[in-house]
């Protein structure tokens, strides 16, 4: 019998733990978001356990590969992520996803998250590195992991799990192309392990990771949740990269875009954000023009620190979740711009 009042949802986005393979052999050449969540949980024999008794509820938000997740997707996410984290009959909120954009989609619902929610319940992602239909699945394992972790008495905020790391919003970065371990917090861990049944926080990492929680939270007293609901037109906001002989052009060439105007450019830098002479003068000119910029580092971990000589500003996110994070603060300097006199 379930427990009074407490359930667990799972929301469904596809990827990879619900894909599909003509081989049990096959775990490369495969299909994914084939398996609706419902089919997919029913089929998890750890999963009841996991629960403790709780109550199963699942939805299926998309059914995607989460190499296209797009804005209007993880918005859809964020509303149904709140819906279930706000009503007091659910404990918490599991989602499954694809590994390719998982830290991007983990960084959005932290930044969108109103933050008294996050506090009170967790949202913690998984995924999988193999097929449902792997003879060798990992998605089992990692859903029953997500539940535990879920459950935890410690866990709050917006957290991801694989292959028995967790790991926080804000450090999460998937850092191989097919090991099972695919996900890493650099230098400073996960912040938790799922050992057989049990959840082990790290005290430290955990210390660090509630202190970020707070500076991490991108919106503003949880406004950014009420009109991402409503957008249609997403700030476009392009990604580039610093490299050997890198040029001016790609800059030159998305300013002459007069049918999409892009509003955003994060540059992932060598090192410490360093840029090509050419580079930097293009982005330095898009940046005169209205254009905002943000230096990221091409670097793993360590992001850029500011330095005297800086003419553009440096960011200590990864490249990827600097875009999300820049795509949220020009709509929401959109939805506060007066409106133009007639």
């Amino acid at each position: 019998m379930a427990k009074i009042n407490q359930n667990v949802v799972i929301l469904g986005t596809g990827g990879t733990i619900a894909g599909t393979a003509a081989s049990s052999a096959d775990h490369t050449g495969y299909t994914a978001a084939q398996i609706g969540v419902e089919q997919l949980m029913s089929a998890i024999a750890g999963l009841p356990a996991a629960l403790q008794g709780r109550g199963l509820i699942t939805e299926q938000v998309a059914q995607i590969d989460s190499k296209d997740m797009d804005f209007a997707t993880m918005a859809r996410l964020a509303t149904r992520c709140a819906h279930w984290l706000s009503r007091e009959e659910v404990s918490a909120v599991v989602v499954t996803h694809g590994t390719d954009t998982l830290e991007e989609t983990a960084w959005f619902l932290q930044c969108v998250l109103p933050a008294q929610l996050l506090a009170a319940k967790p949202v913690v992602l998984t995924c999988a590195m193999r097929p449902a239909t792997s003879s060798e699945a990992d998605g089992p394992r990692n859903v029953c992991d997500a539940v535990r972790v879920a459950l935890s008495a410690q866990a709050r905020g917006v957290l991801a799990v694989c292959a028995g790391d967790v790991h926080s919003a804000l450090q999460v970065q998937k850092v191989h192309s097919h090991a099972l371990n695919a996900f890493s917090s650099g230098d400073a861990g996960p912040i938790a392990q799922v050992v057989g049944e049990s959840v082990v926080f790290n005290a430290l990492q955990e210390a660090i990771y509630k202190e970020n929680l707070a500076a991490g939270q991108w919106n503003i007293a949880g406004a950014a949740i009420k009109y991402i609901v409503s957008t249609v037109h997403w700030p476009r906001v392009e990604l580039l990269l610093n490299h050997s002989q890198a040029s001016g052009a790609v800059v030159h060439a998305l300013l002459a875009d007069s049918a999409q105007p892009v509003r955003g450019l994060v540059v992932a830098g060598t090192g410490n954000g360093s840029l090509s002479v050419d580079l930097e003068h293009a982005l330095v000119d898009a940046q005169s023009h209205g254009v905002r910029v943000l230096r990221a580092s091409r670097c793993a971990w360590g992001g850029v620190s500011a330095t005297v000589n800086d003419r553009l500003p440096g960011t200590t996110l990864s490249a990827v979740k600097a875009r999300v994070q820049m795509v949220l603060e020009l709509l929401h300097d959109t939805e506060l711009s007066p409106a133009p006199e007639n």
